[in-house]
């Protein structure tokens, strides 16, 4: 229940009371671990981070215009994979901001980032995904998706060293799987 009345805050504040935003620009959400989002070590568990990022990625949709542009279209966001590194802990009750962005692309991936810091600006915790969209014929390549956003010769911003050697060692993995 919890998740769900986030879900819903952070989808009506991003459609009707926060400023719209650049595609490059960062979305932050301010949050609190409730009770629910804690694992018996009393922090907010493992488990919890992959939902809170969600919201992130969903207030962004919305507030860069993709979420209108996905829902004319038929085209879901879907997460490919993801990578997250856990700095400190949260505690029960304790506010944290949840900063994410648009990283970068290439012709199929979307790269995000997702930063938990405390309220102080401590990095609680920060994940990199990649996404694609997925519509009626498959897999929306990214050039199809920035003409329709009304940005065609958008370039990206250069990829990270370590999140190009992430995405290596992703394409290993599915190597490796596809051969088992």
């Amino acid at each position: 229940m919890n998740l769900l009345l986030r879900l819903l805050k952070t989808v009506l504040a991003a459609l009707w009371f926060r400023k719209r935003l650049h595609p490059l620009a960062v979305s932050e959400l301010v949050l609190r671990v409730w009770p629910t989002d804690c694992d018996p070590n009393l922090h907010m568990t493992n488990a919890r981070y992959p939902s809170m990022m969600d919201l992130g990625r969903l207030d962004l949709l919305i507030r860069t215009g993709m979420g209108r542009l996905m829902w004319k279209r038929r085209w879901s966001p879907v997460l490919g994979s993801m990578m997250i590194r856990y700095r400190r802990e949260l505690r029960p009750f304790q506010p944290f901001r949840l900063k994410s962005r648009v990283m970068g692309w290439d012709g199929k991936w979307i790269y995000l980032e997702h930063v938990f810091e405390t309220m102080d600006g401590e990095v609680a915790a920060i994940a990199i995904g990649r996404g694609v969209f997925v519509g009626a014929q498959g897999t929306v390549p990214v050039a199809e998706l920035l003409t329709a956003a009304g940005v065609p010769d958008a370039v990206s911003p250069p990829i990270p060293p370590a999140v190009a050697a992430w995405t290596a060692a992703e394409q290993d993995l599915t190597g490796s799987a596809r051969a088992a």
